[in-house]
């Protein structure tokens, strides 16, 4: 049985928290912009875009079962300008997400409509924590000087 007090609560964290990793993905995109970093510039801008669409599903969604939506307080998030220490970073919070993100998921199994959205978004997610981990390993076989070329 959905329990759709805990499934509101759920999607207003990620209304809350996607919006701010939205925020943050977009600032780090212009950080590696600005140090020349085209490609890394672009994929973090995209990613920025694509969790704005996550927050718009779940606001929706909070609408649509009678809730109440709120532009919840964010804590300050860490900013980067070491591209090796950011992708460690973004993969830490895209693995404790998806523990998180797993759970709502779950919770919302009966409640179709929210179920495909959450598993969307987990699937989202964990294509961009392999994404994550694979470049991590690529810098380890081939250099980071080489892995940075290959970002310009």
């Amino acid at each position: 049985m959905t329990d759709t007090k805990k499934i509101l609560e759920g999607l207003q964290i990620i209304v809350t928290d996607l919006a701010q990793q939205a925020d943050g993905h977009a600032i780090q995109s212009k950080i590696f912009a600005a140090q020349g970093f085209s490609k890394l510039g672009e994929k973090y801008a995209e990613h920025a875009a694509e969790e704005r669409g996550y927050v718009d599903k779940c606001i929706d969604r909070i609408l649509d079962l009678g809730g109440e939506v709120k532009n919840g307080a964010k804590k300050e998030a860490p900013v980067y300008t070491d591209v090796i220490e950011w992708i460690k970073y973004d993969l830490q919070v895209s693995k404790d997400g998806l523990a998180w993100l797993k759970s709502l998921t779950e919770e919302a199994r009966d409640d179709y409509t929210t179920y495909d959205i959450l598993k969307e978004y987990y699937q989202d997610e964990e294509e961009d924590m392999y994404w994550a981990e694979q470049q991590l390993e690529l810098i380890e076989k081939i250099g980071l000087q080489n892995w940075l070329n290959a970002q310009v």
